[in-house]
């Protein structure tokens, strides 16, 4: 009941947050200064609508759809995003070395329809020499972060545009952040599928230490059938798997305890619709593209190949494949991300048209009639590796129509490749991890207890 209560709850402070950053949107445009523009971002028309610039900045390792989601966030409080991002030698000064590269991490930032501009090798720490350059270069009129806050050595990293009255706060994206992604990679479970917060824990004996990868899926200890790391449970409906509950806080002392726990993200209707802003049904006489797959953790081999499949036609559809159809394939705790934050992922991206939800293996002459589809694209790189056993059946009635073609797929990075950089580092990132999960439950608590607190204070009044 008290978990009913707190999803209910955390819902409606989702909406009253975008209710709240639509009344921001308005006070900035209504009390942002007229700014002389350079010469080339000078409109030669009086009726085009005011440009109020946002920039935002970040390191965006192991990106996923918390950060899409604070894209479009900042993105709400003007009209055009520029993104910064951190360089591989900034990051590795402040905090270590990423596990993304400079180009992979800009393949993600620039892939996603929320951001206009990307601003490559940006220092990590934003000096006030560096913000100058920033709002003078890019004609920038607010600087723009997450409401949690950004200190490094003891100062406010974003000071300056504070003094300056140019900076603007957006809620932080609740229930995902990189460091519970990168636990479910370090510890077998698949709980992020799960709907019931009270079924029993799984054993975790063999979690951080014992991971193997072979050809990019994980396999872990499966003998324990009966406890059944093997099944995706859902004591309501088994095809139901991806449906989350948000209260999953426990208070076990033990090392793994705060790894990979549920996944607390709350995919409303409500954040759906926002994901799918721009789409659009196809107009007669187009061609229509499709792919399917997993695409579990999208990572820049996804968008740089949504990105040559999107060129074989004039309306992509991403067909997303549910959590029970991936686990049947690839088996271990995959896949990493449920159904509804990989459906995200992909809304994300800007060279997609529409996704297909739950997207049938098979794909049958109906399908391709209902959907309109001109061609159906495979690659020739798969996080599915050499598992993809059903492939001629999967593809059989495009192939007998004369519509399936397979493409070079523009890179070789895999799934298997975060997995095995992870593995290299297993005992630093179980220690980060614990230590960043500690940081951010202080930092959800506290904010809802000083909620609380206030509006206590206020009810006294």
């Amino acid at each position: 009941r008290l978990a009913e209560e707190l999803r209910l709850a955390q819902r409606q402070v989702h909406f009253l947050e975008e209710k709240l950053l639509a009344a921001k949107r308005e006070e900035i445009i209504i009390s942002t200064p007229t700014r002389t523009r350079s010469p080339q971002r000078r409109s030669n028309s009086t009726m085009q609508p005011r440009e109020i610039r946002i920039f935002m900045d970040g390191a965006f390792d192991v990106m996923h759809y918390g950060h899409m989601n604070a894209f479009r966030l900042g993105r709400s409080l003007g009209t055009y995003l520029i993104v910064g991002v951190n360089s591989d030698e900034s990051i590795k000064t402040c905090k270590g070395p990423p596990l993304m590269n400079d180009n992979e991490r800009l393949t993600m930032v620039e892939g996603c329809k929320f951001v206009d501009e990307v601003v490559p090798n940006c220092p990590y720490i934003m000096t006030s020499e560096y913000l100058d350059h920033i709002f003078n270069t890019y004609d920038v009129d607010y600087v723009v972060h997450g409401d949690d806050p950004c200190i490094v050595d003891g100062k406010d990293v974003y000071e300056s545009a504070k003094r300056r009255g140019r900076y603007r706060s957006i809620p932080r994206t609740e229930g995902v952040s990189t460091t519970d992604i990168v636990g479910r990679m370090l510890l077998m479970t698949k709980e992020h599928h799960l709907r019931n917060t009270t079924s029993k824990r799984r054993s975790r004996g063999n979690s951080v230490g014992s991971l193997s990868i072979s050809g990019g899926i994980i396999d872990g200890d499966q003998s324990d059938t009966t406890d059944s790391d093997n099944e995706i449970h859902n004591e309501k409906d088994e095809d139901d798997v991806s449906v989350l509950t948000a209260a999953n806080y426990n208070n076990d002392e033990d090392n793994t305890s705060v790894l990979g726990h549920q996944s607390k993200f709350l995919t409303t209707s409500m954040m759906l619709r926002l994901f799918s802003a721009g789409v659009k049904h196809p107009e007669e006489g187009m061609r229509v593209v499709y792919v399917d797959g997993a695409w579990d953790m999208f990572h820049c081999g996804h968008v740089e190949f949504l990105k040559e499949a999107s060129k074989r036609g004039d309306y992509l559809i991403v067909g997303i494949h549910g959590d029970s159809v991936v686990n049947k394939r690839r088996g271990g705790n995959l896949p990493l991300m449920n159904l509804h934050e990989r459906v995200l992922s992909v809304l994300g991206c800007k060279y997609m048209n529409d996704v297909l939800i739950d997207a049938p293996m098979e794909i049958t002459p109906d399908m391709i009639a209902s959907l309109k589809i001109t061609e159906v694209v495979h690659g020739t790189e798969s996080d599915d590796g050499c598992s993809d056993v059903n492939f001629d059946d999967r593809y059989r009635f495009p192939k007998e129509m004369g519509i399936f073609t397979t493409i070079q797929s523009p890179s070789e990075f895999k799934l298997h490749n975060i997995l095995s950089r992870i593995q290299k580092k297993q005992a630093e990132f179980q220690k980060k991890i614990e230590r960043k999960k500690r940081a951010e439950r202080e930092w959800f608590d506290n904010k809802y207890q000083n909620g609380d607190k206030n509006a206590s204070n206020g009810e006294k009044k």
